[in-house]
Order: structure tokens, then C-alpha cells, then sequence
């Protein structure tokens, strides 16, 4: 049977109503996956009357109520927020709900109601408005889930990144990268691609100075003290990862063909490129959750400058609901 993925509506100020509305109408998501929203019904209809979408909100109250049909968007309604809540403001009581909302759709994974999550975006000053202290989603997912080693992945349909650091401040990644994390992250990597059906994948590792220190050229030895032990001892176990390599020649060989995944040392090193090559399409999933926990988040932020004005681009969204279907275990019978 096709697998169930529980959308979580981001912070409502932004554009995330519109993109789930969008993508849930087009239908091209249907024959993948059976999917309804965790949020607020309310929004969601307004959503609906914004776009001139041809579908309606049901009100459920458990995932087991959900009916999935074609022409209608399923809606777990946790009624935290009032339908005429403004656009592109900071809300704290926006905030609050865009976490209650991933709480939910955490509590649910982990009883097994739901394969996959999927997460419109949130605006970190509102969730820290709101009593939520954490740098984003996957954080987030981290504590909700125990998870102590997890890692952000980007993916766009020619290029796939992960990272050993993401939202901290550049001084403070490099410190944080160390042999061993460098090792867990490859191989965070390499069972991530396995298990969607890669054998072997070709995994390359991202320098952190210009040209990969070029023997000791540029930096303090950084490659040779925090990257190469951990590929080495990866390689032993039998991963294909190879590297440091300077990353203004990676990506451009990543995106050919030349390796399956990347891995970044920093957030703009990874996330850069992938954006480059196509913000519409970039998909941002959450690698290592504990309790097989599979989420995957659109690539854009809550952009309230567009936000009610009807011309936010859903192909994000749809791209990740794709690829939580695609990563969820499949159900029998």
C-alpha cells in the first residue's frame, strides 16, 4: 500500500498553507502517497480560496480518519490558530504552533501511524517567540526523537549534499568537525543511498580550505587532522568515499554524474550549490532520526513578502512530498 506522509503547515504567516495547497491540488503526488496535513484547518481554507484551488479541507481528528481522496486535503486540525492571522509577521503564537505542529507529526511517526513527514517551512525568530529555542527543523527532530548523531542532506534531481555542520557560525563548524564525525557522516551517507536502492554509492568528501589546503598551503592542516582519518576509516569498512577535494571543482563533478553524494564541512558550502542549481527543485531531508523517522522539508524559507499573495512556487513542496514517498517504508496489506 502506499505510504503515509503526515505534512506539517510551517509557520501560517508564511507561504507554507499556499505550497501544501497547491501541491495537494495538482494531484501529483496521489498515486505516490496518502497524505494529509497536521495544522490548522482554518488556514488551510484560506489557503484554498487564495489559490482558486478545486479541492476542500476535511477536519480529522487521528490519521485513521483520513479518507485520501483526490479532490480533498485531510487535515489533522490542532486548532491553535485564528483563521485571520496576518501575513509576513512575526507571531509568536505562530511560532508555537509551527513546533506543535512537528510534535504531532513526531509523536505520530514514532507510533508507526505515519511513514514519512514532511515539513512547509518555519521562521526561526517566531518559533523563538514563541518559547522554542532551536536553530530550525532539524534540530527540532533531533530532540523529539533522543537523536544524538543526525545530519542535514540538500537534494536536487543532480545533486545531493551532506553536511558535517550546519547552523552554526563558520568559526565555530570548523571547530566542531573531527575524525569522527566526519566518519558518521559517511556513513549516515552511504546506508542513506543503500537503502534507496544504490548499491555501492560513490560518496566524495568536501575540503575545508580553498583547493582542499593544498598540502598544507592554505589553512593549519585541517583535511589531514579532521577529514582524512574518517574517510580512511570508512573506506576500511568498505564505503566508496574518496577525498578531501577542493569544493569549487566538487560540486560541478557531483552534478555531472562523477558521485552520488557530497559531503560538506559547512552550511554554505553545501547549501550554496544546491541552490544554484535550482531552489524550486531542492528538497532538504533530515538523515539519522532515530526510530526510522523519515522527514523531508521544502528548500525555501516562509517568504512572508509573498506570503497571501498567491504566487508562492509549490514545486519544492511536491518535490518533497516525492521524495518522502520515495524514502518511507512501503506498507503490505
Amino acid at each position: 500500500m502506499k505510504p503515509v506522509i503526515g505534512i506539517t503547515m510551517g509557520d501560517a504567516a508564511g507561504v507554507g498553507p499556499e505550497v501544501i495547497v497547491k501541491a495537494l491540488a495538482s494531484g501529483e503526488t496521489f498515486e505516490l502517497c496518502r497524505s494529509f496535513v497536521i495544522g490548522d484547518a482554518g488556514i488551510l481554507e484560506r489557503a484554498v480560496r487564495i489559490t482558486g484551488a478545486d479541492v476542500t479541507v476535511r477536519r480529522i481528528g487521528s490519521p485513521g480518519e483520513a479518507l485520501f481522496e483526490r479532490n480533498a486535503i485531510d487535515c489533522l486540525d490542532l486548532g491553535l490558530l485564528p483563521a485571520d492571522l496576518p501575513f509576513g509577521k512575526l507571531s509568536a503564537q505562530a511560532g508555537d504552533a509551527a513546533f506543535r505542529f512537528i510534535a504531532k507529526a513526531v509523536e505520530l511517526a514514532l507510533a508507526g501511524e505515519i511513514d514519512a513527514i514532511c515539513t512547509a517551512p518555519l521562521n526561526k525568530e517566531a518559533l523563538r517567540m514563541g518559547g522554542h529555542h532551536y536553530p530550525g527543523h532539524t534540530e527540532i527532530l533531533a530532540d523529539l526523537t533522543g537523536t544524538e548523531d543526525y545530519s542535514m542532506m540538500l537534494a536536487t534531481p543532480n545533486l545531493r549534499v551532506i553536511h558535517l555542520t550546519t547552523h552554526v557560525g563558520l568559526i565555530e563548524a570548523i571547530s566542531r568537525i573531527n575524525p569522527e564525525r566526519t566518519y558518521k557522516v559517511i556513513k549516515l551517507a552511504h546506508e542513506t543511498l543503500e537503502k534507496a536502492g544504490y548499491p555501492q554509492p560513490s560518496i566524495a568528501v568536501c575540503g575545508i580550505n580553498p583547493h582542499a589546503g593544498e598540502n598544507g598551503l592554505f589553512g593549519n592542516g585541517e583535511e589531514e587532522e579532521k577529514l582524512v582519518p574518517g574517510i580512511e576509516r570508512a573506506r576500511a569498512e568498505g564505503v566508496n568515499v574518496t577525498g578531501p577535494y577542493p569544493a569549487d571543482t566538487l560540486f560541478y563533478r557531483a552534478a555531472r554524474g562523477d558521485f552520488q553524494m557530497v559531503v560538506a564541512c559547512y552550511h554554505d558550502q553545501g547549501h550554496a550549490p544546491v541552490k544554484v542549481l535550482g531552489i524550486e527543485a531542492g528538497v532538504n531531508i533530515t538523515v539519522g532520526l532515530k526510530g526510522g523517522v523519515i522527514r523531508t522539508s521544502v528548500d525555501h524559507g516562509t517568504a512572508f513578502d509573498i506570503a497571501g499573495k498567491n504566487i508562492a512556487d509549490e514545486r519544492s513542496m511536491t518535490a518533497a512530498i516525492r521524495f518522502a514517498a520515495d524514502l518511507a517504508p512501503k506498507r503490505k496489506g
